[in-house]
């Protein structure tokens, strides 16, 4: 089959709204929201940032391999969770939701993309070492999002009742038989098969679908180092927990991100708007928001209430518990991962670009902000 390919601006598309390509174009406007450019001078001042923070190596590596243990042997991902101990080592981080299967093209591309650059950097750069991260946004309780997958123009969905944090859910029955329908449509193409055979292996019955996600993502792409971070995790959570108070009793990201936001709304259309409060409580099926009242903190929607002293000590005895939204995830991200840059798509980038003065806050270094790849594939007969 013969193939060709064309290139277009970004800006040409009419696909990317007017913040992205003018950060694409490093437009005057968009300068004071980002902190470094897109190029290899502002990969090495990002490693010179993240060189003057204390990372949490230590309690990384140690989640990471008891994340791995009982998994397939790969040297690859070994050496890069072994690597990620090292102070010369620094991450390149892209994240996804669990999507049923992997969903859409782009969970596949986003991973490669971070795959080909941590590999480029390794050349252009050869005394530090870059490891890939595929960050799993598996507390996404957005299961209408998340439940479906269109395989030659058919739409698949997961009818489940499950509720809360979708990396929490289980596999049942009702997935399960997706595979299975699936498997009568793919199974006479090339890899077809070998895809439907992969898939039960990862998807069984009762394994949550962050596990089941993690080991699908874990087998596509073990042997080119890829490290898959499960960032539900007690351990990783204590990271955060000055800053969870910050927000819970004195709402200080709320204030921060309202004065960028307020300022980059002059210009363009915001992307994520702060509550005073941006931590949700997971909990037995429920991923809601908190709101104070008075003198009380009510988890929306439920009747769980906790006093201040109360949820002091919920959030000290558990982390887990406790899941930062859209404002603070970023954050969160940076600080347990070593990392220097995050590739994402034009909406993930847009939220990020509300985010520097928190950053800055909290002492935390703010990555390289890179569009993830975009392209189209055209089969001939539409060509």
């Amino acid at each position: 089959m013969n193939c060709t390919s064309s290139r277009l601006q970004y800006s040409d598309t009419g696909y990317f709204s007017k913040i992205i390509t003018d950060y694409l174009q490093a437009k005057k406007d968009i300068f004071p929201f980002y902190k470094h450019a897109t190029d290899l001078k502002g990969i090495k001042d990002a490693i010179e940032e993240r060189k003057k923070f204390s990372n949490h190596r230590n309690t990384l590596v140690t989640e990471l391999e008891k994340q791995y243990a009982g998994l397939p042997s790969s040297d690859a991902v070994k050496q890069s969770i072994r690597l990620l101990g090292d102070e010369n080592t620094f991450t390149i981080t892209t994240a996804h939701q669990p999507v049923i299967f992997t969903g859409t093209l782009y969970f596949i591309y986003k991973i490669l993309h971070v795959i080909k650059l941590a590999a480029s950097f390794k050349e252009q750069l050869p005394q530090y070492n870059f490891v890939p991260v595929f960050y799993m946004g598996s507390e996404d309780a957005d299961l209408e999002e998340l439940n479906h997958a269109v395989v030659d123009g058919k739409k698949y969905t997961w009818e489940t009742k499950q509720k809360g944090a979708v990396g929490r859910m289980k596999v049942d029955d009702n997935l399960i038989s997706l595979i299975d329908q699936i498997s009568g449509r793919i199974s006479v193409e090339k890899y077809g098969k070998e895809i439907i055979d992969v898939l039960k292996d990862c998807f069984k019955k009762n394994a949550t679908i962050e596990q089941a996600t993690f080991l699908l993502v874990h087998h596509l792409f073990k042997n080119h180092g890829l490290v898959v971070l499960l960032p539900d995790n007690a351990a990783l959570k204590k990271t955060m927990h000055t800053i969870f108070e910050d927000d819970l009793f004195n709402n200080k990201p709320s204030e921060i991100v309202s004065i960028t936001s307020e300022k980059l709304s002059e210009k363009y259309k915001v992307q994520a708007h702060p509550r005073e409060i941006n931590v949700f409580y997971m909990k037995d099926g429920i991923r809601n928001r908190m709101v104070q009242i008075k003198d009380k903190f009510v988890v929306h929607d439920t009747d769980i209430v906790f006093t201040k002293e109360e949820l002091i000590n919920e959030l000290s005895q558990f982390p887990e518990r406790f899941s930062p939204n859209v404002i603070l995830r970023g954050l969160y991200q940076e600080i347990i991962l070593p990392n220097i840059a995050f590739i994402g798509g034009g909406g993930e980038l847009a939220y990020w670009l509300e985010l520097k003065d928190l950053f800055l806050h909290y002492k935390a270094p703010f990555p390289v902000l890179i569009l993830r790849n975009s392209f189209l594939l055209i089969e001939e007969k539409y060509g």
